[in-house]
């Protein structure tokens, strides 16, 4: 097996480490770090006794007690039968609709204005937020504990008078107010901005006879686990970057294990994200604050919260305090996210959508695939512009290893002579050919080191396509109209002109087959190998590859087509300034059964 084939075969093992051994070798990573997260959250509970304290008393057992009980199917209601049971206040922008519930003030109906659950124009659209009582409640509670568990404050079932007139809309906030009827007066002020920013003001008024002290808290609560698409390869759950403790990603299932996982910090956020769509709790990055993310199982349901407790306040006879927070509620997209991150000094809003390990690779290719598409006005087209970018970047490397093939081709008939000088002398056999190497200065393992610096790309490219919301229901042409989805069509239905299903396996749709016949050119441009097992190798690989990138999403196969496309085009032109037979044509044709059975005759 001469040294060039053994490159190739090598390039195809990295290739396929790239598409299966991804998950693996993230995903152990991941739970080891996992291990270590929550041995340490153990023997921290051992020292300390439990979760961390604010101020002078435990506040977050009574944020807990707010929480809704185990939801029975008896309780269970039509979402809006549930949201007519309450008085509402009106929420209507370009972005949502939905409304305040006046019992509890709960910021707990919001739909999704301009995304729809699927590719159909028709199709139902997004609900974020649902109230307690629904089938799925979802939703954003603000309130007060008293140090002393005497002082009357609002709760869950208090209803708010509205001192405002109309609905909540960008430049029209809304005022509630709630009296206790002895001597404390609580207004919460409701801002909401053209995207999905609500700004929250909490004031208390104290007109009783002495002073008060007070924990303002907020939460957002989920039931029901959600169906989760990630796989190691997206977080989807309770998320956050608490201060110096950073980033905290903790799935459904580990919220469920862990039961409590507590912080203390100043500044940062945090909530519950799926794949597209988050909840975000943003206190005022200035105040010390206690931060909480819960799980339970109660009655066959499952409870997962985020909250905080800033410290205690405390209201003198005839004073008032406020104070100010942020919450997102809405579609995670990106210039949105980072622009609030720059307006309020939100510390690293950005991870709220999650980059993964190589965001230093997969940020800046969005931003210009994002880019591009502005320009183009279609994803298809942007990523196949990227793909060119990404080629320019990479054609001095290129470049570079394609005439060290080159070489190496032109130095096969002195390397098949070195190997029948010295037959079955192995060792003679490497000298002689690390000898001839380094005479027509030529690296072997060349042909490889630009798929080993492309590999970070793939991934990259892949992290963007799969988990950002620019690319979710994107169309290119034709039958693509979600690039983050698979290639819907199948050969095995001759793509849908025959009227049956096909199963998930045989979904081999015709983006995944153009990139099978582009990679199978692209092999044929080498001279075809002399050992009948590296020919049956080399004719499977392109169908097997076929077959692995079928259900990627078509972005990512477009990506793969169009560079093997530009790889060809790379190869030849080098090749023929290098004055190396160009082998496409003849490989091709002798590849052909019929092109056998004449050379038979």
């Amino acid at each position: 097996m001469d040294e060039n084939t053994k490159n190739y075969i090598l390039a195809i093992g990295l290739s396929i480490i790239v598409l299966i051994g991804w998950q693996i070798f993230y995903a152990g990573p991941k739970i080891q770090e996992e291990q270590i997260r929550r041995k340490a959250l153990e023997q921290a509970k051992t020292e300390t006794g439990g979760p961390p304290k604010v101020g002078k008393i435990q506040p977050t057992e009574s944020v807990a007690s707010s929480r809704p009980g185990a939801v029975t199917v008896a309780k269970v209601r039509p979402r809006e039968q549930v949201l007519k049971e309450a008085p509402r206040i009106v929420v209507d922008t370009k972005q949502l609709r939905g409304s305040i519930s006046l019992k509890g003030g709960r910021i707990d109906d919001l739909v999704l204005k301009n995304y729809r659950e699927t590719v159909d124009k028709n199709s139902p659209e997004v609900v974020l937020f649902s109230p307690s009582g629904s089938d799925k409640p979802y939703y954003a509670e603000y309130g007060w504990i008293g140090a002393d568990p005497k002082i009357k404050v609002p709760g869950p079932d208090s209803v708010w008078q509205a001192e405002t007139q109309g609905k909540l809309s960008p430049g029209n906030p809304v005022t509630l107010k709630w009296d206790n009827g002895s001597g404390l007066v609580f207004r919460r002020t409701i801002a909401l901005d053209e995207n999905f920013m609500f700004s929250i003001r909490q004031n208390v008024e104290n007109k009783s006879a002495g002073a008060v002290i007070l924990f303002p808290y907020a939460l957002v609560s989920k039931q029901g686990k959600p169906e989760e698409s990630g796989f190691y390869i997206l977080h989807e759950g309770l998320v956050g970057v608490i201060g110096e403790e950073g980033l905290q990603e903790i799935g459904y299932d580990d919220a469920l294990e862990d039961k409590l996982t507590s912080f203390k910090s100043v500044s940062g956020w945090l909530g519950i994200t799926d794949k597209y769509w988050a909840a975000v709790l943003i206190p005022d990055q200035k105040k010390n604050y206690e931060a909480r993310f819960t799980g339970n199982l109660d009655g066959g349901r499952e409870y997962f919260q985020a909250d905080y407790v800033l410290e205690g306040i405390t209201v003198p006879k005839g004073a008032s305090h406020e104070v100010s927070s942020h919450i997102y509620a809405g579609a995670k997209k990106a210039e949105i996210i980072d622009g609030y991150e720059e307006r309020l000094g939100i510390e690293q809003f950005d991870l709220l959508i999650d980059w993964g390990w190589f965001y230093f690779i997969t940020k800046p290719i969005f931003l210009l695939l994002n880019a591009i598409y502005k320009l183009v006005g279609n994803f298809g087209l942007a990523i196949m512009g990227v793909t060119v970018i990404i080629k320019l970047i990479f054609f001095p490397l290129n470049n570079k290893a394609y005439k060290s093939m080159s070489k190496m081709k032109m130095l096969q008939p002195e390397m098949a002579r070195i190997k029948e000088r010295y037959g079955d002398d192995r060792m003679k056999q490497q000298e002689a050919m690390m000898a001839l190497y380094s005479k027509e200065k030529v690296n072997p393992m060349s042909g490889c080191v630009p798929i080993l610096f492309q590999i970070p790309v793939f991934f990259g490219l892949y992290k963007v396509l799969y988990g950002t919301i620019e690319m979710r229901h994107a169309p290119f042409f034709g039958w693509i109209q979600d690039l983050s989805a698979p290639d819907p069509t199948s050969f095995v239905n001759l793509f849908g002109l025959l009227p049956f299903d096909v199963p998930q396996f045989l979904v081999v749709g015709v983006w995944p087959l153009l990139m099978g016949i582009s990679m199978w050119v692209q092999m044929k441009l080498n001279p075809a190998p002399t050992d009948d097992l590296q020919k049956t190798l080399f004719a499977w690989m392109p169908v097997i590859f076929t077959f692995i990138l079928a259900p990627f999403a078509s972005g990512l196969v477009i990506y793969w087509t169009w560079n093997n496309i530009l790889t060809i085009a790379q190869q030849s032109m080098i090749m023929r300034s290098q004055g190396v037979k160009i082998e496409l044509w003849d490989n091709i044709k002798s590849s052909l059964p019929w092109s056998k059975s004449e050379a038979k005759d």
